[in-house]
């Protein structure tokens, strides 16, 4: 972790969320009830703190395998840019995560970014797949 994680709370929950295993409970606390998810691959905001957790989770279980690594953070007051670089069916995927938190230190706004194209269309497809998964 980071000297910036460290000194940062929020960051520093967001982290352990990633590090322990994404536990739902825990990302739960991280997020506000008017929290707001925006996708690379979906065109409208998500919104609301069920919807941005089911998009959490299935990120979490398409990208979050033994390849992902965060590999910059940039941080000024409660936001946050995160770089990460994971590996998906052979494909190197390169991305960030953009996080706002609310006076109360909650995740109120969580933006991604992923590239290259190939990328994109891969975890476009692969998302899709989770949701349904966990809307059975």
């Amino acid at each position: 972790m980071s000297a910036a994680a460290r000194e940062h709370e929020g960051l520093a929950r967001w982290h352990a969320y990633m590090e322990g295993g994404s536990d739902p409970a825990l990302l739960s606390d991280l997020l506000a009830d008017d929290a707001v998810f925006h996708s690379p691959v979906v065109h409208t905001p998500q919104v609301g703190k069920p919807v941005v957790m089911a998009y959490l989770v299935a990120a979490s279980h398409v990208l979050g395998n033994d390849s992902f690594r965060y590999i910059r953070e940039l941080v000024d007051g409660n936001e946050m840019m995160l770089e990460f670089v994971t590996e998906l069916d052979g494909i190197t995927i390169n991305g960030v995560d953009i996080i706002r938190l609310n006076d109360g230190g909650k995740i109120s706004d969580f933006k991604v970014m992923v590239r290259p194209l190939k990328a994109i269309n891969a975890v476009w497809e692969m998302m899709g797949a989770q949701l349904e998964r966990a809307a059975r």
